[in-house]
């Protein structure tokens, strides 16, 4: 549980760094069993990302947890033994491979085992984006390799895979977020369908949603928004990140603040690194608030 305990601390940061600009950025509730609030009861598409990013993050720590001997039921992976061969030539497996085959079945008999006891449509779209975020750790194993000869000639190879860094895995999701597909359930609920004529069927791959997301502009408790009142945007920026788009059309606030950084560090022998402290003038842009009529009509 402890090594569940780090996955789910990774993947909360990774969720909030890739929607660090945008106006849904992954905020944790405190005392809340979801940890992101109501937004998770919508079948949204955020919902579908966090889903795939954890169960990610459950694999990608279990599977570490293994390889570092932290585990009593799990060591190294068992099944890459032998000799192999790629384009660079032969190999002998050797080291200790990633034994991401024990992480994904603890992560799928872990995570599922919720959604498995309730058989709907809800759980069906949860059991479908938490494999894909189990498939994302897997497609991003990496062949790491020692050369061994003389003077490192590499006429013999010892490699293994190893897990590459989750920022890789939440990048790939975070495009899978993007083309995510709305769906609608099968009839039987067995299987999904494209929710409109016209759309794209889901693939295994895809991320699937069922319901359009609020807009997140306002607080909405309703809907899980926070909103964005109070947040940081860039006054240049044409994208997410931007005032126009991130503060709705509100406008934004500017502070004028002094920043104090550590600037012109030297090394003096031995052994002290010493700096001086240089103070920067910057403008800070804050979303205003909606107005009150509007932010009750919304609330």
């Amino acid at each position: 549980m402890r090594s569940v305990g780090e996955g789910a601390r990774e993947w909360i940061r990774e969720c909030q760094h890739q929607f660090r600009h945008h106006r849904w950025n992954c905020t944790t509730l405190d005392r809340d069993h979801t940890v992101f609030g109501r937004v998770m009861l919508r079948s949204s598409r955020e919902a579908a990302f966090v889903y795939a990013i954890s169960s990610a993050g459950v694999v990608h720590a279990i599977t570490r947890a293994c390889s570092q001997g932290e585990l009593s039921v799990c060591s190294c992976d068992p099944y890459t033994r032998g000799r192999h061969h790629d384009q660079r030539g032969d190999f002998d497996w050797g080291g200790c491979s990633d034994n991401i085959h024990y992480g994904v079945r603890f992560a799928k008999a872990f995570v599922d085992a919720k959604e498995k006891r309730l058989k709907d449509a809800r759980a069906l779209m949860n059991l479908h984006n938490n494999r894909c975020g189990r498939t994302a750790v897997r497609r991003f194993l990496k062949l790491e390799c020692k050369c061994h000869g003389v003077s490192g000639s590499c006429t013999l190879r010892t490699c293994w895979r190893a897990l590459s860094d989750f920022r890789r895995t939440g990048d790939y999701l975070r495009r899978r977020y993007d083309g995510a597909v709305q769906v609608t359930a099968t009839q039987d609920g067995a299987n999904f369908t494209a929710a409109r004529q016209g759309y794209r069927r889901a693939t295994r791959t895809d991320l699937v949603y069922f319901d359009n997301s609020p807009d997140y502009c306002v607080l909405d408790k309703a809907a899980g928004s926070l909103g964005t009142a109070g947040r940081i945007c860039s006054k240049s920026s044409k994208g997410t990140d931007g005032c126009e788009i991130m503060c709705c059309g509100r406008g934004y606030d500017t502070t004028r603040v002094t920043r104090v950084t550590q600037c012109e560090c030297k090394f003096h022998w031995c052994c002290a690194v010493r700096c001086k402290e240089c103070r920067n003038t910057v403008d800070v842009h804050t979303c205003k608030a909606p107005k009150k009529a509007e932010w009750l009509d919304q609330t």
